[in-house]
């Protein structure tokens, strides 16, 4: 379902009530202003304003560079109701991640502190399951070795610290492909010349219980052109 209002880019609504919503935050949208912002003046928050036409509450958040399901709701009450939910670990969320190499084993928690980010160095427990979905060998040479290996991986944060998967990813050796400021410069720069730019983490599924009747909503986030094109060539499925 598409809403059209007003004249900033609208987002992609996956499913929507009187109650909630959970839209399809393209790659390279701010959530909302903050310290990272950097003279930035168009952010998701003050889109989804606009294109609900109504006050907004947002629940969680995704990383500038992460597309996918991002949840909001309309009103104090259930905002307060998923916020609950989620500091309870009754969310679940799936991110779907390509990063270098073929992670050993190939399923299994991520379990390594993080701290909080910029002027948050207290660190705390950060827990990450992950499961290998396809891998991939091409002919792509990197350093001493004439090809390189790459991985879809289907990841599921089960705390949720400051860019936690892509630290975690980072953590465990596994790059996460197009991550500027934790991943491999030799691996995004491979992507790069064949024409993709962005990171390769996507929000894909997001399940929940409804606050007002108790039902369980599970919504599921198709990629974008260029995360399905990175899929493509290295034949792995597209969400």
């Amino acid at each position: 379902m598409r809403i059209r209002h007003g004249r900033r880019r609208v987002m992609d609504v996956l499913f929507a009530d009187d109650f909630l919503a959970v839209v399809d935050k393209p790659a390279g949208l701010m959530v909302h202003d903050s310290a990272l912002a950097r003279g930035e003046t168009d952010f998701a928050a003050d889109r989804l304003r606009e294109q609900f036409g109504r006050p907004i509450h947002l629940v969680h958040r995704l990383d500038r560079a992460t597309s996918g399901c991002l949840l909001l709701a309309f009103d104090r009450d259930t905002a307060s109701a998923l916020g609950r939910q989620l500091m309870a670990q009754g969310f679940d969320k799936d991110y779907l991640a390509i990063c270098r190499g073929w992670p050993e084993p190939a399923a299994g928690v991520i379990d390594h502190p993080l701290d909080g980010g910029p002027g948050k160095p207290q660190k705390k427990p950060a827990q990450t399951a992950y499961t290998t979905l396809a891998t991939a060998e091409v002919d792509w040479p990197s350093a001493q070795h004439p090809t390189s290996r790459y991985a879809l991986l289907r990841c599921s944060p089960l705390t949720g610290r400051f860019r936690q998967i892509r630290r975690h990813l980072k953590h465990i050796h596994h790059h996460l492909v197009g991550d500027t400021s934790h991943g491999d410069g030799r691996h995004n720069l491979a992507f790069r010349m064949r024409g993709l730019h962005r990171m390769l983490l996507h929000a894909q599924h997001l399940g929940f219980t409804h606050p007002a009747d108790g039902r369980r909503v599970d919504v599921h986030a198709p990629g974008d052109g260029e995360w399905n094109r990175a899929a493509q060539l290295l034949g792995f499925p597209t969400p």
